[in-house]
């Protein structure tokens, strides 16, 4: 009778709660505990699965830069033996625009430059020599492809971009012994264009400045 008092005694139930909460403590700390393991695996998991993805993105990139660099672009006309004295008189170029030859001692900055009126062509030629694409149009050229290639060049070093009316095409791209007619900004050619000759093979003289000539 005595064993049963003590059961049914007030500091005997307090006990059974205080092990009851302990147990539901112990519950609630397993339960949080595989929540955060199940977490870290996640979370692991995707660190892992994005940084594959991450480098293999970075990896396709490179592959397709040296493939654009190493492969023709279809279409393009190339001179060779261009002339590369300083002159200060103006030059009668055999391509328009030009792509090489003699030209003024002083460059056109290049440095992601868009002039909205035209510049000298023998300073441009300069800018060539330098390692710079330079992009031209006339007035037959769309506004939306102006446009288009405009940003690319305000965000490309050692690229330039004017207007040419007497050209034949509405938009060409040239670059030191190289040009390019293409028939909109959207042409997959004109990337591949920037990537190859940008500071390219063809430079003459690749690193010199583009910035500090002539700014119209």
């Amino acid at each position: 009778m005595a064993s049963a008092k003590n059961q049914n005694s007030p500091a005997a139930a307090r006990r059974a709660k205080l092990d009851e909460a302990r147990r539901k403590e112990r519950a609630r700390e397993r339960r949080s505990r595989i929540i955060t393991i199940t977490a870290a695996v996640v979370v692991v998991a995707g660190l892992v699965a994005g940084g594959g993805y991450l480098m293999s993105a970075a990896d396709d990139k490179d592959k397709a830069e040296e493939q654009a660099r190493t492969s023709p672009v279809t279409g393009e006309k190339s001179w060779d033996d261009l002339t590369q004295d300083h002159v200060g008189t103006p030059v009668d170029y055999p391509m328009n625009p030009p792509v090489g030859g003699d030209h003024n001692p002083v460059w056109m900055n290049c440095d992601a430059d868009v002039y909205t009126e035209a510049i000298p062509k023998e300073n441009a030629v300069h800018s060539l020599e330098h390692g710079a694409v330079w992009v031209t149009y006339n007035d037959k050229a769309k506004d939306a492809d102006v446009k288009a290639l405009s940003e690319r060049v305000a965000k490309t070093p050692y690229s330039l971009m004017s207007p040419v009316a007497d050209q034949k095409d509405p938009l060409m791209l040239s670059a030191w012994g190289k040009q390019l007619t293409v028939k909109s900004a959207t042409d997959a050619r004109v990337a591949q264009f920037f990537t190859k000759y940008v500071q390219g093979a063809q430079t003459p003289e690749p690193g010199a400045a583009c910035s500090g000539g002539v700014a119209k």
